[in-house]
Order: C-alpha cells, then structure tokens, then sequence
C-alpha cells in the first residue's frame, strides 16, 4: 500500500488547523488540495519564466512555451490521446464543455434533433445543451437514473433514434460516486451516429481514461479536482471533429491570417486558444500529472476503495443517515442526508470541529429533485485521507446529530 503519512507531508495544506482542531479536507470533488511541488512550480513560473508563449523570439518567451507544449504532450499521455492537436488546453471543464456545446453543438444540431443528457450530470453537462438546444431547435431527452443510483440503461434504446446527434454523460457522478456504462454508450451512440461528450472531471481522478480506448468523441476535465492548479483544464477531441469545428473564440493566437475583411485560423490545437493561455496553470497540470507518476494507480484505487468502505459501513450505522448512491463500482464519493436534520446544519457544526465536507446541491440540481431533497451532506476522499480521518468525520456526524436533535 502507498505511504499515507510520507504522501501527506507533501501536501502542505494539510498541516494547518481550523477553529484550533486539525484539518480533516473531504470536499476533494469539489477541488483537491496541491502537493508542494505543483506550488513550487507555479512560483517558479512567476519569480523566474514569466512570459507569453507562442508570441516572442527572446528567450523567455521561447521557454515558457516549450514548457506550455511539453505541458500538453503530458495531457495527451494522460488520457491517451492519439496526438497532441487532440489537445486543447482551457480555464476547465466547465469552458470545455461549453466549447464543444457552442462550436460542435450549433453545427451539428438542427431543429428536430436531440441531445441525451443524463439525469446524473453537473450543471456544466447540462446548461451548455440546453443553450445549444434554444439556439438550434433541438431538444433535451433525459436518460434517468434509479434509486440506487445507477443509470436505467434499459431506456436508453427509448431515447436514442436517428436524430440524437449527441450524448454527454459523466464518467463518475460528482454526487452519487456512479461510473455509468460509458464504452455501452458509446457504442450504441455511434451506431445511430451521435457523438458522446464525457465529463471526466470526477473519473480521471478516479481511476483514470485512455479515451482512445474508450472511444469517446470529447472529454473534458479540470486540473484543481487532480491536485493542480484552478483556472485551467483540457478538452479532447476526436481530431477529424475539430478539425470541422468553428472556433469558439476570436482573439491572438487562434489565427493565420487577419483582415478587415476576414480571417483565416491556426492549425490545431491554437484554433481554440484564443488570447493569452494560461500557461503557467498547464505547467503546473503538468507537474501535478508527473507527481501523480510517481505513485502507483492500483495502489491509489485501493487506498480510496478503502476510505469509501469504512465511511459508508460507520454511516450506515448511524440511525436516520441515508445514503445516496449504493451502486456497487462507484468512486470514493457518498453524499447523505440526516432525517429531521438540515444538511447545512451538518455541514456547519462539522467545520466547527474542523472537518470539511460539501452542504447542498452540488451543482446537480436534478439530481436532488430525483430524490426530493433540498440539498445533501458530501464527503469526497482522495489519496491523502487516512481511516482516521474517517472516524473523525463519523464521529462528528454523531455529535452534530446530538446538538441539533436536542
């Protein structure tokens, strides 16, 4: 098993205290803690190598983006991407599905077409299509889920005929922890001639991708859920769609050519990074990636496996806690509710005894209101919680549920 105790002294956040207790951080899915070597890097990046990439001939310049592409080359091993034009770098998930939506999506949709958007999906796998949707009059079919939490993949047929142009669907659900049946619904996606856009912001820390494996069309995900940098991320694509696809953006360094007139624009991967990258933020993915390296995935999987076991055998112990998502291959994810008890309350009193977790809908409102809840109590592991940190959580769950139901 990997060395917990060494890892966490690589995380220097982790050694601070909150309202004079330890820090016990499990609000992982909504962005992980940074080891000291992705900080170091990004001071480096300002105190020594600060400069714009691609525009100039003096030496930092050159630098910087030689570190930006290597950056990128990096992305492309990650995921398995065939080549490095299949990479787009971004501000994150959110602004990679959004480009896809924008770009792809208004080109591909036409009045009368439709785009299945699972019922399980972060508002960022939501609110793009719906947007796409308005402006091409195409419509939203939504693929449910049950109440454990898995996708009914039996609808699916249902749902998808020969006007579904596309299917976005998450790789793991940042709320219920379930991994749905993605290469199923890729295969049946392309036997009808859709494209499938994943949101790997919660799968590529959990387990990882090699989209040319998988086969998807697009994958978008974030570098501060996988212990990097916030402001940034990537977006895969399969190469012949970007190649068809209008840029999302206009600016400097997206283009060839320019007149008054018209435009002509960059090869790829610059036709979508319009303006001034945030190339200190993808060479601080990078090191984030190359720290990741040096451990070991099995390892890593099995340490969170471990976490989600223990949390979720001492939550259900616990009289009136529910749980939320049982499905049987799920990540290191459980969100719950206390009957009688507000989530909010919860989350609240647990801070005060130093313990982070994530109150309310989880930018997955219909998620919610396929349960009939308001909002839920969520606490996310990663490679640096320990059991202990687990019976902390535990064991402030039931000091708040003695506060509140006195």
């Amino acid at each position: 098993m990997i060395d917990i105790d060494k890892i966490r002294l690589d995380f220097p956040i982790l050694g601070r205290e909150v309202h004079g207790r330890p820090l016990v951080y499990l609000d992982n899915g909504a962005t992980a803690q940074k080891p000291a070597s992705v900080i170091e890097r990004i001071n480096l990046m300002y105190s020594e190598l600060n400069a714009n990439v691609h525009r100039g001939v003096h030496f930092l310049s050159q630098e910087c983006t030689t570190l930006y592409e290597a950056a990128r080359e990096n992305v492309r091993r990650l995921i398995g991407a065939e080549s490095r034009e299949e990479v787009i770098f971004t501000a994150g998930a959110t602004a990679s599905l959004n480009l896809v939506a924008h770009s792809f999506g208004r080109q591909a949709l036409r009045a009368g077409d439709n785009v299945i958007v699972s019922q399980m999906e972060h508002h960022s796998n939501i609110v793009p299509w719906q947007l796409a949707c308005e402006m091409t009059g195409a419509t939203i079919r939504t693929l449910p889920f049950d109440e454990q939490g898995a996708l009914e993949m039996d609808k699916l047929p249902e749902l998808i005929d020969n006007r579904t142009k596309i299917i976005a669907i998450t790789q793991a659900s940042n709320v219920l922890g379930t991994r749905p049946e993605l290469r199923r619904i890729i295969d049946m996606a392309h036997a009808h001639g859709a494209c499938v856009v994943v949101d790997g912001c919660q799968g590529i820390v959990h387990g990882g991708v090699n989209v040319s494996e998988l086969g998807c069309d697009f994958y978008a995900f974030s570098a501060h859920k996988l212990y990097g940098p916030t402001g940034v991320g990537a977006l895969y694509g399969k190469r012949e769609l970007l190649e068809r696809m209008p840029p999302f953006m206009g600016g400097g360094d997206m283009v060839d050519t320019v007149e008054m007139e018209r435009s002509t624009y960059a090869e790829l991967p610059l036709k979508f990074e319009a303006g001034t990258a945030n190339f200190v933020g993808a060479i601080g993915l990078s090191e984030a990636i190359d720290y990741l390296r040096r451990l070991e995935p099995s390892e890593i999987e099995a340490h969170e496996r471990l976490l989600l076991a223990r949390a979720t055998e001492r939550l259900t112990a616990i009289p009136g806690v529910r749980i939320y998502g049982t499905t049987p291959d799920k990540c290191a994810i459980v969100s719950f509710n206390v009957e009688g008890v507000h989530h909010y309350d919860i989350g609240m009193i647990l801070d005060k005894l130093g313990v982070a977790i994530r109150t309310g809908t989880h930018c997955a409102s219909p998620t919610m209101a396929r349960y009939g809840v308001e909002g839920m109590c969520r606490a996310s592991f990663a490679l640096y919680n320990t059991e202990d940190e687990v019976d902390a959580l535990i064991d402030a769950i039931e000091k708040a549920i003695r506060m509140l139901r006195r």
